[in-house]
């Protein structure tokens, strides 16, 4: 290798090369050509989808190491269910990805038919596919938001929230609440839906496509948002299959799996919509796949609005049903005035059994059983325990942001700092799941 001495100027020391490796060169001259800096980002919630903690080694700018800590926001929820009646741990699944509460919910109470050998009926089930395909949106919405956020794209971000908030206003018009409902109960759901929630999930099918084509303009034909996005975060399909990856993150891989049409549940198998993916393996694809996926969850959700047809929300078993009658009051909230009227001082037997049937809960047979079902981080499972008592024995919750959450180092490992943030938030992890 020749090369000429180094020389000394007003912009640092000058090397004229003439052959050899760059690299084997500056690492006999250069002190520092070894030296590896070792950073914290986090644990602070803004860049983060929440509470996470990545110990990063760089050389320059480079990612040489990362590893993610978690535990900062962890709720114990799971062990609480051992100490609450089956339908209180509704209340407590329904904070663990605060992002996703429908689908918590959903998953568990499907594990708790199955243990029961009962089904909701078809309303109810109907609405629970309404209910968490409108979940799906407002979640997606927040996905796309945050990226927008963290990779300096601000508009994005109050959109996207603006426009979850219109299904946070139809949560509430079902179900007295924007988030944690506890509206999916076992045996069916807490309440009926009324002309006011019918007629808001109409104006939003209507609004919600064209808000879609502005997303398009904002950002898919944006330069810096691809130039940020596309060959970032790279994780193809052998990669998913490995850790376990599932959700927007796989299908963006190529791989069309989603448990809506592989395992349908909750008659998903007759409802018409596509599983869209992408073969980019990059934060791009999956912010494509994303929009897709929004698209396909309103025409689920005009379906369902179809296949509502009169019935009952809650199974006719008094000794599951909860509360004793689904009668809503005036004010839209609590039961009725005549129900409580009628357990309070006309039926001494009604009083009785709606005392037990809240306070001590109902038994369910001993046995385990485990439901997965596509949330919209992936495959959310729930492996649920019961010892035959009025409590579950262990629900064990596989939360997707904590499985996808392997994938960082994977996604960052050789690339640049800025681009831990492109690929973290295109794996959308919420915390509260994952810490749980």
């Amino acid at each position: 290798m020749t090369y000429a001495d180094e020389r000394e100027t007003t912009e640092g020391r000058v090397y004229t090369v003439t052959g050899g490796d760059w690299d084997d060169l500056v690492s006999e001259v250069d002190p520092v050509g070894e030296d590896r800096l070792v950073i914290n980002m986090g644990p602070q919630h803004p860049s983060t989808h929440g509470v996470l903690r990545l110990i990063v080694e760089l050389e320059g700018e480079t990612v040489r190491e990362i590893r993610p800590v978690i535990g900062y926001l962890h709720t114990g929820i799971e062990k609480n269910l051992e100490y609450r009646t089956w339908t209180q741990g509704t209340t407590f699944v329904t904070r663990a990805d605060y992002l996703a509460p429908i689908h918590n919910e959903t998953a568990y109470c499907l594990s708790v038919e199955k243990l029961l050998g009962i089904e909701a009926p078809e309303r109810a089930t109907v609405l629970r596919v309404l209910m968490m395909e409108l979940n799906r949106v407002a979640s997606h919405l927040v996905a796309l938001a945050t990226m927008g956020m963290e990779l300096g794209a601000l508009s994005m971000m109050i959109y996207g929230f603006r426009d979850r908030e219109k299904v946070l206003d139809i949560f509430e018009a079902v179900s007295g609440l924007r988030m944690n409902m506890a509206y999916i109960r076992p045996g069916g759901v807490a309440q009926d839906i009324d002309q006011r929630g019918i007629q808001l999930i109409e104006e939003f099918l209507e609004y919600m496509p064209k808000a879609l084509d502005d997303y398009d303009g904002l950002l898919t034909g944006n330069t810096i948002w691809k130039e940020r996005t596309q060959g970032v975060g790279y994780l193809d399909v052998s990669g998913c299959l490995a850790m376990g990856v599932t959700g927007p993150v796989l299908r963006a891989a190529g791989l069309p799996w989603d448990l809506r049409k592989t395992q349908p549940y909750c008659g998903y198998q007759d409802y018409d919509f596509e599983v869209p993916i992408h073969t980019g393996a990059d934060a791009w694809a999956r912010y494509m796949v994303r929009i897709e996926e929004i698209r396909e969850s309103l025409k689920i959700v005009r379906q369902a609005l179809d296949k509502l047809e009169p019935g009952p929300v809650m199974v006719a078993d008094k000794k599951i049903a909860w509360p004793a009658q689904l009668a809503v009051g005036a004010d839209g909230m609590g039961n009725s005035l005549n129900h409580i009227r009628h357990i309070m001082s006309q039926s001494m037997e009604a009083l009785i059994h709606h005392f037990k049937l809240v306070t001590e809960g109902f038994r369910v047979p001993e046995g385990q059983v485990y439901v997965n079902i596509e949330a919209p981080r992936g495959e959310l499972g729930m492996h649920t325990v019961s010892d035959g008592g009025t409590r579950p024995f262990r629900v064990h919750m596989r939360d997707p942001s904590f499985i996808n959450l392997q994938a960082i180092p994977a996604l960052a490992e050789g690339g640049l700092l800025a681009d831990v943030i492109s690929g973290g938030a295109s794996l959308d992890p919420v915390m509260g799941g994952c810490d749980r």
